[in-house]
Formats: structure tokens, C-alpha cells, sequence
């Protein structure tokens, strides 16, 4: 994430922080000694001490244990929640005038538990997983379709989990819908695929878990927040009556600019994405009461 911010000059000054003593020190200097390759103009550097999140616009955090081969994201639950409430805390302290772009999951429930102990606005507490998801929901169908991403437009709503739901109905290559481009078979094989994509990756890797992908997903988070951009992203945002659901966290497509979150739309679905919204969004709800305990 810290270099995909730098990098791309998206933000002036960039503080990568990390309990794990000089480890932040050593990643933010070799980021650093890379900027003027790159032609990037950025301050970056490494800290063990919250103090020096003072006076950040935003926070990302990707603090968590990390998947294993043949775990789900729940599995996470109760050792991240614990490492969600401490980071939580210090953000308050430390940084209260900041948004909050969560990573680590489940993120759903991480999202939910920063907005509760916190005690942020809404607006400016939010998860990062449409984007990402989406992204990979693009690219299987380019390589299936054998088209260039750039055309693809679809979006992926819902918990960020084996419920999550591509929008097939809402997905086109160039303007025309994807149908014309591949057999339901094919569709349904890219769908299910994008459900797992994030497990697909840790199988691979054996040890940790996605790096380039979600990097470049925070940043255009990042960047439409810096940068007043009113993009229309799928992100992990608050629900206050949305598609039927309150008080919890999940994708949606929303506005986000200078305000963060400034609004979840609600769109005209098919009957059968109606249907997989709802369910994705009551898995998630189900995700969040059951961990209340853990967060209260």
C-alpha cells in the first residue's frame, strides 16, 4: 500500500508503521531509495510509535494474522478483532481527524469494530474489497473473453467472502453486455473463481496472502478521497436502511470524495442479484452479531 501511494504521488508524506521493531525503518527506506528511479517525489519512512500517525488525513491498516492454506477469512475472527480494538484505540488518540480505510480481515467485522470503538462518523470509516474484487472479477473475464480489461465496466457488491456478488447483469466488455462475449457456463465458472479468488492466491503462495493487487486498491480509495474525485466505487461502507439493512458494514457502490463516503446508491438489481445481495448482506449482519462479544 505504502508504495503504491508513493509511487504514484498520491500522497506527499506516507508513515508506514509496524510493531515489529525497525522492520517499518528498513521497508520505508528501501521505498524511499526507490522514489528517485521511479521519478516519485514522496516522504516515506517507518515508525514503531502511534504518535507518528498525528495529523494523518487517512489511515490504512492492514494489521492482522494473515491467512493460512484451507482457512476463510472468519477463521481470523477473534485474533484480529483483538489487534483491530488496539489499532482502533491509538487511531483515536492519535489521529482523530483522520478517515479510516480498513484491509485486514474479516473486514466486514474489522470495519464495523472500528466504527464502534472509534466513534468515528460513518463517512469516514470505510473497508477496502469491491475494488479489489471487482479487479479480479475483471481480469478473469478478460482472460476468458480474451479482451483488454479496460473495457471491461462490473462491479462486485456484498460481503467481502464466498457470498460476495458479481453483478453478471450489470457487467459489459466496451458497452455490450457480457453475455454476448461468453456461455452462462463460462460466467458461472468466473463468478464462482471470484469468490475465491483471494483463497486461490493463498493456496498459491503457501504463506501469506494478496500484495500487488490490494496495494493498488487502497490507493484508489486513497486517491479519490485526496483528490475530491466523486468516483462511484464497490467499498465496505455503513448501511443506515440501504437495500433493507442497518447498522452494519459491507460493499456497496458509493461516492467517494472529500467526505469519504458521501453516499451508498442504491441501484435497480436483477431479481436474482436482488436475491444474492440479500443474502451477502444477511451473512455479513450474522458476522457482525456474532462478534459483537469479542468487540464490546
Amino acid at each position: 500500500v505504502g508504495w503504491a501511494l508513493a509511487r504514484g504521488e498520491i500522497a506527499d508524506e506516507v508513515v508506514l508503521f509496524d510493531i515489529i521493531e525497525d522492520k517499518p525503518q528498513g521497508k520505508g527506506l528501501d521505498m524511499k531509495e526507490a522514489t528517485p528511479i521511479v521519478g516519485a517525489d514522496c516522504k516515506i519512512y517507518g515508525s514503531n510509535n502511534y504518535e507518528d500517525i498525528a495529523g494523518s488525513s487517512i489511515v490504512v491498516v492492514t494489521a492482522g494474522l494473515p491467512r493460512k492454506p484451507g482457512m476463510d477469512r472468519m477463521d481470523l475472527l477473534t485474533k484480529n478483532i483483538a489487534i483491530a480494538i488496539q489499532v482502533a484505540e491509538n487511531i483515536k488518540r492519535y489521529a482523530p481527524d483522520a478517515f479510516i480505510i480498513w484491509v485486514a480481515n474479516p473486514v466486514d467485522v474489522l470495519t464495523y469494530t472500528a466504527f464502534i470503538k472509534t466513534g468515528f462518523a460513518s463517512h469516514k470509516v470505510m473497508g477496502m474489497a469491491g475494488i479489489l474484487d471487482t479487479a479480479r472479477y475483471r481480469s478473469f473475464i478478460s482472460m476468458e473473453a480474451n479482451v483488454s480489461v479496460k473495457d471491461i465496466l462490473a462491479m462486485v457488491l456484498g460481503g467481502h467472502g464466498d457470498s460476495m456478488v458479481p453483478l453478471v447483469g450489470h457487467t459489459s466488455v466496451g458497452g455490450i453486455p457480457l453475455k454476448e462475449f461468453l456461455p452462462q457456463d463460462k460466467i458461472d465458472a468466473i463468478v464462482q473463481r471470484t469468490k475465491t479468488g483471494g483463497g486461490e492466491i493463498v493456496k498459491l503462495l503457501k504463506t501469506g496472502s494478496a500484495y500487488y493487487a490490494p496495494g493498488k486498491a487502497v490507493a484508489e480509495m486513497v486517491r479519490a478521497i485526496l483528490k475530491d474525485q466523486k468516483r462511484v466505487l464497490p467499498v465496505i461502507a455503513h448501511f443506515s436502511g440501504q437495500y433493507g439493512f442497518s447498522n452494519i458494514f459491507a460493499g456497496a457502490p458509493c461516492i467517494i470524495g472529500k467526505g469519504g463516503v458521501e453516499k451508498i446508491l442504491e441501484i435497480e438489481l436483477s431479481d436474482a442479484d436482488k436475491e444474492a445481495y440479500r443474502i451477502s448482506l444477511q451473512h455479513v449482519k450474522d458476522g457482525i452479531e456474532s462478534a459483537k462479544q469479542y468487540i464490546n
